[in-house]
This record gives C-alpha cells, sequence and structure tokens, in this order.
C-alpha cells in the first residue's frame, strides 16, 4: 500500500502544541474564541478553523499518582474513507483523495451536502463546516509541502520526535520498531491505525483513556434508504448525460 503516513508517538509528546500552533500558522487559519474550562487543554475541541488539537486527559496511575494522557488529534486520512463515501453520494467531487500521498481533500464542491451528514459518516469525528458558509475543513497533510519535499509543518516543528512523517510502510515498520522499544516500560502499549489508516499512534493504554475517538474501525457506511436513493439519482443522471452525449455522436 503505497502513499504516506504518519506515525505519533505519545510516549513522547509533552503536549507542547508546537505541532497544534505550526498547523495553524501553515495553513493561515485564524485564532478562535475559547473558554477556561478548568483544563489545559485549548481549544475545547476542532474547529473550522482548528484542524488539529492536542487532547489532555488525566487519569490516576497505579501509584495513586496523577498521570497525563496527551493525544494530537487530527484527520486520519483512511485509506477507504467512509467520508468520501458519503460525499460522492451527495456532492460528487467534493472529496478526492491525492494520488501521490494518499490525503484525502475536501473541496468547494462538498457545500452541496448536508455538513452533519459528512462528520457523522467519519468514525473520528474529525471534519467541520463553517456556519456561514457551509465549507467544510480538515487536516490535509500538508499535501502543498510534500509535493514539495518538505514534511508536514506539525511534523517540521515537534521537538521531541512524538510527530513522525514518511512513506506509509516505513512508517509502519518504525511504529512496530518503537513499540518494541517501550513495551517494558510500558505493558499496555499498542499501536491503532496500521491496517487501514494512514495516522498510526503508539499509545500506552486503552485508546478510550485518550480520546472518545481515539480508535475506530473504518468500515463501510450502511447502506440505509435514504443512502441508496441518492445514489440511484445520481446514477441515472450520468447514465442521461452519457446517453444525451451518445445521441450527439450518433447524430
Amino acid at each position: 500500500m503505497s502513499g504516506k503516513a504518519f506515525f505519533i508517538d505519545t510516549t513522547l509528546c509533552m503536549a507542547c502544541r508546537g505541532c497544534q500552533i505550526a498547523c495553524k500558522q501553515w495553513n493561515q487559519l485564524p485564532a478562535t474564541k475559547t473558554e477556561n474550562r478548568g483544563s489545559y487543554q485549548n481549544p475545547q475541541d476542532l474547529n473550522f478553523y482548528t484542524y488539529k488539537v492536542v487532547r489532555f486527559q488525566e487519569h490516576e496511575g497505579p501509584d495513586n499518582k496523577p498521570v497525563w494522557y496527551f493525544f494530537p488529534d487530527q484527520c486520519r486520512h483512511c485509506v477507504v474513507p467512509p467520508c468520501k463515501d458519503m460525499g460522492d453520494s451527495v456532492a460528487p467531487g467534493g472529496i478526492t483523495i491525492d494520488s501521490k500521498t494518499g490525503a484525502v481533500l475536501y473541496n468547494d464542491k462538498l457545500r452541496k451536502a448536508n455538513p452533519e451528514d459528512i462528520r457523522g459518516a467519519c468514525p473520528f469525528d474529525i471534519p467541520r463546516a463553517e456556519k456561514k458558509t457551509g465549507y467544510m475543513a480538515k487536516c490535509t497533510m500538508c499535501v502543498d509541502r510534500v509535493h514539495n519535499g518538505l514534511l508536514p509543518a506539525c511534523v517540521k516543528t515537534c521537538p521531541t520526535g512524538a510527530m513522525n512523517f514518511g512513506d506509509r510502510e516505513e512508517m509502519i515498520k518504525l511504529a512496530k520498531k518503537r513499540k518494541q522499544e517501550v513495551i517494558s516500560k510500558y505493558p499496555n502499549a499498542r499501536l491503532t491505525g496500521l491496517d487501514d489508516l494512514r495516522v498510526f499512534y503508539l499509545l500506552i493504554d486503552e485508546p478510550a483513556k485518550y480520546h472518545l475517538y481515539a480508535d475506530a474501525k473504518t468500515t463501510p457506511m450502511p447502506m440505509d434508504r435514504n443512502l441508496a436513493l441518492r445514489k440511484i439519482a445520481i446514477s441515472l443522471k450520468e447514465l442521461a448525460k452519457e446517453r444525451l452525449f451518445i445521441n450527439r455522436l450518433a447524430g
């Protein structure tokens, strides 16, 4: 399986949020108003202007002392993205896959879709819409940088080596090697995403302790009646265009 991937080693993440700021800086995203909610995490969640957020979770360790779990949350760039399946049914061409990297990319054609449908199709609850325009946005894998031989901004900025990026197969090897290096210290260590994603995480405990959507299965979307009807309608429109084209050629 070709293309690129991230490997995020949470054992090395110190929640400096350099990746979070670098993402905003490179993508020229404005700051958003936030509130103090009793956590160092800021902002509280992803939004149209925040493609990446470092999540903070505090748990009680085996010695009854608090333990922080940090989770740099971003689009997983699924190998077979469920959001694209939904997007193709309601806004064809609104979601594409970059042929060089495998990055899942959104464009303005997606405005034809209901943002909640697209967000609901994502098993990681990633994409967000701008209320005024209906545009949707998320991590782009910095394809503009990668196509020019540069690292994604978040990886370039990470001071500890928690963020890694490269060919997908090489990132899988690195992730497996790193897990073996830490397993004696963290016996519950595990890797997520190796089979079907382009963002892998090394976690030291159950994914749910990091974030509700830290890990999930990217199974194909269930085909309900409404989705089936939308797909049929699109197919019929395409057939009508093809018939018109053939008739013109024949004429």
